[in-house]
């Protein structure tokens, strides 16, 4: 029996019972198929009719996936904090690649000084200038 760790994966948030030791975290396959919509199959780590094949055997560890390993072989970025029991599967690179290669940026909204919330959709056809700032 393991903890209860928290899986975050496409705006899902799914507890799951993980087995963690030092950076290794290994969730039980049909946790995964819960939280992710991956299931482990013969072939692979399958979701909408794609197959992953698992090239590295240590992936499966019983009847549980090493989260790192399940990460890499989707090629999926991984935000892991054992010590906080939370770990956050990021977009494939190709899923975040499309939006850059519509050179389209996707649209938000913003309040101004006075409050006023503006969109980008709303300045489309016109100029402009984004300025970001991070205090870090």
């Amino acid at each position: 029996m393991g903890i209860g760790f928290t899986l975050l994966d496409e705006g899902r948030e799914a507890v799951v019972d993980a087995v963690v030791e030092d950076d290794q975290v290994l969730i039980g396959a049909d946790d995964v198929a819960r939280a992710t919509g991956w299931q482990h199959k013969p072939e692979g780590l399958c979701r909408d009719g794609v197959c992953v094949p698992l090239r590295d055997p240590a992936v499966l560890q019983g009847d549980r996936l090493d989260l790192v390993r399940l990460a890499a072989a989707l090629r999926h970025p991984l935000a892991l904090d054992t010590g906080e029991s939370v770990a956050y599967l990021g977009p494939a690179a190709a899923d975040r690649a499309e939006p850059l290669a519509s050179l389209r940026a996707p649209d938000f909204s913003l309040p101004d000084l006075d409050g006023r919330m503006h969109t980008l959709s709303a300045q489309r056809g016109k100029k402009v200038l984004l300025v970001a700032y991070a205090s870090w």
